[in-house]
This record gives C-alpha cells, structure tokens and sequence, in this order.
C-alpha cells in the first residue's frame, strides 16, 4: 500500500501565474500539482493536494491529516513570518513536515525573513521556483522511507 504525503499550499498561491511573475515565476498551481503527481508515482507515493487561504483552515486541515498521512510538504506564504496558530499545529503533531517556499525569503523584505514554522519542521527549502516544491516531496519521501 502506498504511503500518502499531504501538500498545503497556502495563501494567495491560487494567483499562480498572475501574482507577481517577477517573484512567483509564470507557472500556474497546476502545472506545479501535476509535477508533484509525477514525482509522487514514481516513488509509489499517494499525495493529498489543497490549496487554502485561511489560517485557521490550513490548523484544521494539519490536525484532520495527522493520523492518514505519512509527511506533510506545507507552503505557508504569508503565514510563515507570524501564524503561530500553524507553527504549534505542526508542533503537535508526529509526523515530518517540510517547508518550502517558491522565492529564496531570506532574499527578500525583511519581514520575510523570520519563519516561524522552520523551528518545528523537519527542514526548509526555499528558492528554487516549483522545484522547491519537488525537493520537498523528495525530502519528505527520503525521511518516510528511510529504515528506521
């Protein structure tokens, strides 16, 4: 039976294309979903993928999944410099979760700079454009099928 990997993407990443190419890149949620599909059935791996807005949405969803999914690729977007709502959710749980950013945030406005949620992920990954979100996947696959 395959494991399953839940994919968040969080606030404003629905824009994808549209919102700020200059920084985003003109790639769509998409085409970054249906590489992420690609990527997953070549290591056998089942992926939940949502895309929401609200913070309180993305808490529920982290607890909901907490016990059906083996690891955890989260995009916080905005919610990575304040929500500690997200960050003690992540901290409540048992399983991996890789953090990933499409633009290199330690390149950008200070405010952008400080993440939350990287003291209690397994690891960040930033910077890379959609391939963030590939070498998350790979990150968190690596960590799940690692012998124990």
């Amino acid at each position: 039976m395959a494991q399953k990997i839940l994919i968040i993407h969080g606030p404003n990443l629905n824009l994808l294309g549209e919102r700020e190419p200059e920084v985003y890149g003109n790639f769509t949620i998409d085409d970054i979903n249906n590489e992420l599909q690609k990527a997953a059935k070549e290591d056998n791996i089942d992926l939940e993928i949502v895309q929401l807005n609200g913070e309180g949405e993305i808490v529920d969803k982290i607890h909901a999944e907490k016990d059906k999914c083996s690891a955890i690729v989260i995009n916080p977007g905005a919610y990575t410099h304040y929500s500690i709502a997200i960050r003690d959710a992540i901290a409540a749980i048992k399983i991996p979760v890789i953090e990933v950013h499409l633009s290199n945030i330690y390149g950008r406005e200070e405010f952008r700079q400080k993440s939350m949620i990287a003291p209690v992920a397994a690891g960040q990954i930033s910077g890379f454009g959609k391939n963030s979100y590939i070498l998350g996947l790979k990150a968190a696959i690596g960590i799940i099928k690692k012998p124990h």
